[in-house]
């Protein structure tokens, strides 16, 4: 068992205390990807009524844009975009683009957290929604973006005859890029080199 720090209000904590808790924090962090995996492979027949399971949409949604050409970045984006569906039943973008920012550029992120009203193009009006719920977003400067993903990569990976690459074959891209945040208010404070 670690040692564990002794303060029980956070106002009363220590130098000493947090030299505990930090090593643990970084190994937390470094198990990240293991967790990604882990939950996404809870979608593993998850069909919700699909005509595939939500890991098999993902995959695919994956393998179109690797096959593409698409940058690591964008392929781990497209693998992770429906994430959120088990946790975030009403908001499941938001869960994927949550999990991705700290790793990913400002245009991937805005692309995830969207792509589900950018999706509602094709199917809202069946549910009594807004198809053209998008529009409210027309004009900003990842709309196209955010558009492209989901008629490229998105909306055509729910084919149980397509092509999906297995999870493993894109478990090294998401080590690669959650092996170090781009932005995240703790990545000083859990940065294994010594300071100065």
């Amino acid at each position: 068992m670690t040692a564990r720090a002794r303060f029980t209000r956070m106002d009363h904590s220590t130098r000493e205390d947090w030299a505990l808790i930090v090593p643990e924090a970084v190994k937390m962090a470094r198990a990240l990807p293991d967790r990604v995996l882990t939950h996404l492979r809870l979608l593993d027949g998850d069909f919700g009524g699909f005509p595939v399971d939500r890991l098999t949409h993902c995959l695919q949604t994956a393998t179109l844009a690797h096959r593409d050409g698409r940058d690591e970045e964008y392929v781990c984006c497209a693998l992770l975009h429906d994430i959120g569906d088990t946790l975030g039943s009403f908001n499941h973008p938001d869960i994927a683009a949550a999990i991705l920012k700290p790793f990913v550029s400002e245009a991937n992120h805005w692309m995830v957290q969207h792509h589900g009203i950018f999706q509602g193009y094709n199917f809202f009006h069946h549910i009594g929604l807004n198809r053209d719920m998008r529009e409210q977003f027309r004009g900003h400067e990842h709309f196209e973006r955010t558009a492209e993903f989901v008629a490229l990569y998105d909306n055509p990976a729910f084919d149980p005859a397509a092509e999906a690459l297995p999870l493993e074959f894109f478990e090294p891209m998401l080590r690669r890029l959650m092996a170090q945040p781009r932005q995240s208010i703790y990545k000083a404070a859990m940065d294994p080199r010594p300071a100065g």
